[in-house]
């Protein structure tokens, strides 16, 4: 069966939840198969009133009904979430969890052994469908649920499917962390036109679409960053000089520093989340 035949329910209705909800109502999944589940009245009414879905307050009833089943709470509170649901998971649903920091051998604990169980790092990005997700799977998930899972996450952006699940801790650094990275980017950008005489508004507005420009380019062809890098360098001109200040301080080096600090806490909040602390 495709995704479109299946039910879908989402444990948790934030933010997330709302951007992959869309992404599948606007690839032309039916509402009617999309359930979200939470204790927020809030919640749950936004993402009714955005996408036209199914809601419920009871977790337990709405897990019993689906084929998928999304997990998309805050990790302090998914272990609760997950035993109260352990027990109505006889028709072995797939389960996908996007909460960053709980391990796949956490999951199984929890929701129970012979689980299918698919662990997926998203960014926000996703709420513009211009998600960038990494996933990786147990033992027990099929190679269809593989591909459902890969076409749920495609609604909101692109999907690579990990080799091994230490490499969450990368894609957390990389894309799951990375937005921000981009926005004090484009910031400093528009900080730096701004004393330079540009309006604020239209330093915002170039900074921005420059970065979607050459991210574009990066995805759309072939080219390596470093050769559309040196495309844009004429010998002795603007961008060479900028260049070279970039060089001068190290911005490399910065940002190696930044993403590995980024990976050294994803592996320190695996530790404060599992069951052992």
């Amino acid at each position: 069966m495709a995704l479109k035949d299946k039910k879908i329910c989402f444990v948790g209705a934030g933010n997330m939840a709302n951007a992959i909800v869309g992404g599948l109502v606007q690839k032309g999944l039916t509402a009617n198969n999309i359930m979200a589940s939470a204790p927020s009245e809030e919640h749950l009414e936004q993402i009714k009133s955005n996408w036209g879905v199914q809601t419920s307050s009871d977790n337990i009833a709405a897990a019993k009904q689906a084929d998928i089943i999304v997990l998309s709470v805050k990790p302090q509170i998914l272990k609760q979430v997950c035993e109260s649901l352990s027990s109505s998971l006889a028709h072995r649903p797939l389960i996908i969890s996007i909460a960053a920091g709980i391990e796949l051998k956490s999951l199984s604990e929890w929701l129970g052994e012979e689980q299918a169980i698919v662990r997926c790092m998203p960014n926000t990005p996703a709420q513009v469908l211009k998600g960038a997700s990494g996933l990786i799977s147990n033992s027990h998930v099929s190679e269809e649920q593989k591909e459902l899972s890969a076409e749920l996450f495609s609604g909101i952006g692109i999907v690579e499917w990990l080799a091994d699940e230490s490499q969450m801790h990368s894609v957390t650094a990389l894309s799951g962390s990375g937005p921000a990275y981009i926005f004090m980017m484009i910031e400093a950008m528009e900080s730096a036109a701004i004393k330079q005489g540009i309006k604020a508004e239209t330093a915002r507005k170039l900074a921005a679409q420059t970065v979607l420009g050459a991210a574009q380019m990066v995805l759309s062809g072939d080219v390596s960053p470093a050769q559309l890098k040196k495309n844009v360098m004429s010998p002795g001109g603007t961008t060479e000089r900028a260049i070279q200040a970039f060089e001068e301080n190290n911005l490399v080096g910065i940002v190696d520093k930044a993403m590995q600090a980024a990976a050294d806490r994803s592996q320190e909040l695996v530790v404060l989340l599992s069951d052992d602390n």
